[in-house]
C-alpha cells in the first residue's frame, strides 16, 4: 500500500475541482492547501533521509503503478483546464472568484502539469516523452523540455545556466532573468541540435517552431470557444504556472555553483550542486521532486528510486515552507545564505 502513497499528489487537482464546483472562498482551496496546510503538514512530520535498498528498488522498478500515477495526470489537468475556463466564460463569477479559480489552476498546472512533465521529459520512450510535452501546453512552456534536458542539466551550478539563482538575488530578480534567457536559450539549443544533425533551421524537425505553433493554437481554440474572458483566464493560469516552476527552480539550486580547475573549466557536476530535501509531504506531493540532488546527479532514475545523499546541502524546510520564505529576501537570504558552503562563495 505503500506504493499508492503519491495519490497524495492528486489532492492538489481535487481541491481545484471543489473550488470550482462550490465556488466562492473555497476558489482558493488550492492555494490555502498548497501553501498553508501542506507546509503545517510537512513540519508535523518527522524527516525521512532513508533510501531504498537493493531489493527494493528492483520491486519498484518493476511495478508500472509508479508510471500510470503520472500518466493519470494528463486527462485530469486537461478536464480541469475545461472545466476551469468554460466556467469563467459561461458563468457570471464576481472578480474574487476569478482570481481564486485562476491561481488555482496555475498551481495544478505547475505541480500536476510542469513537474510531472519534468519526470516524464527524462524518460527514453517517444511515447512518455509526448505526455511530458503535452502536459507543459497549457502552461505556455513547451520550451521547457529542451532547454531543461539539453542545458539546464549541463550547465547547472555555473552563471551559464539561467535557472541557477545567484547568490543574493532575490526571487522577484531571478523570475524575470530565469524566464527569458531560458526562452532565448531554447532557440539557441535547438539551432546547435539542428546543426549537428545536418538539419536547416527551418527543418520541419525544429521542434521550437512546432511548440509555437501549438501554443498559438491553444490559445486561438481558446478564444474560439471561451472569447476574451478565456484568453486573459488562460494566459493568466499559464503565468502563474510557470512562476510557480521558477520558484521551485529559485529554491533548488540557490547560491550553488560548481568551481573551475586549472584547466578552466567547470567541475564534474557533483551531489553538492542542488539542494535536498527529505520532508516527507512535499516528496510525496511533488513525486519526489524535492530529491534534487541525486536527481541531477543521476538523471535517468525514476523518482521512486532517488536517494538521499549525506554529502547534499539540506533545506531546512519542504518545497512548499521555502517558497512561501523565499517570497521574502531578507529572510530567505538569512536563512539559506549560512548554508552555502565557503568554497563555492570564493568564486562570487
Amino acid at each position: 500500500m505503500k506504493d499508492f502513497k503519491y495519490l497524495a499528489a492528486f489532492s492538489i487537482p481535487l481541491m481545484a475541482f471543489l473550488g470550482v464546483y462550490f465556488k466562492g472562498i473555497f476558489t482558493y482551496l488550492v492555494p490555502v492547501y498548497a501553501f498553508i496546510f501542506l507546509p503545517i503538514l510537512e513540519m508535523s512530520f518527522p524527516i525521512d533521509a532513508s533510501n531504498l535498498d537493493a531489493e527494493a528498488v528492483a520491486s519498484k522498478l518493476k511495478n508500472n503503478i509508479f508510471d500510470w500515477l503520472l500518466y493519470l495526470n494528463l486527462p485530469i489537468v486537461f478536464t480541469l483546464v475545461f472545466i476551469s475556463l468554460n466556467t469563467v466564460a459561461s458563468q457570471k463569477l464576481e472578480t474574487y472568484e476569478f482570481i481564486g479559480i485562476l491561481v488555482s489552476l496555475g498551481i495544478v498546472l505547475a505541480i500536476n502539469g510542469i513537474n510531472v512533465a519534468h519526470e516524464l521529459g527524462h524518460r527514453q520512450t517517444t511515447n512518455e516523452r509526448f505526455l511530458g510535452k503535452a502536459l507543459l501546453l497549457p502552461s505556455l512552456y513547451m520550451h521547457f523540455y529542451i532547454e531543461h534536458n539539453f542545458g539546464h542539466h549541463l550547465h547547472v551550478a555555473t552563471p551559464e545556466d539561467p535557472a541557477t539563482a545567484r547568490y543574493n538575488q532575490t526571487i522577484y530578480s531571478f523570475w524575470f532573468t530565469s524566464t527569458i534567457r531560458q526562452y532565448f536559450k531554447s532557440w539557441k539549443i535547438q539551432k546547435k541540435l539542428l546543426k549537428n544533425n545536418n538539419k536547416s533551421f527551418f527543418s520541419i524537425k525544429n521542434d521550437m517552431f512546432w511548440y509555437t505553433i501549438f501554443q498559438i493554437s491553444y490559445l486561438v481554440l481558446v478564444y474560439l470557444f471561451f472569447s476574451n474572458t478565456g484568453l486573459i483566464f488562460a494566459i493568466a493560469a499559464a503565468t502563474v504556472s510557470f512562476i510557480m516552476l521558477e520558484t521551485v527552480n529559485y529554491i533548488e539550486h540557490y547560491g550553488l555553483l560548481r568551481l573551475k580547475t586549472k584547466s578552466g573549466r567547470y567541475e564534474r557536476l557533483q551531489k553538492i550542486h542542488s539542494w535536498n530535501s527529505n520532508h516527507i509531504i512535499g516528496r510525496i506531493v511533488l513525486y519526489e521532486l524535492t530529491r534534487h540532488s541525486d536527481h541531477h546527479y543521476k538523471t535517468t532514475k525514476k523518482y521512486q528510486i532517488l536517494d538521499c545523499h549525506k554529502e547534499s546541502p539540506q533545506m531546512p524546510y519542504g518545497y512548499p515552507t521555502s517558497m512561501l520564505i523565499s517570497l521574502f529576501p531578507p529572510l530567505w537570504f538569512k536563512i539559506m545564505n549560512k548554508r552555502i558552503p565557503k568554497e563555492m562563495l570564493t568564486t562570487l
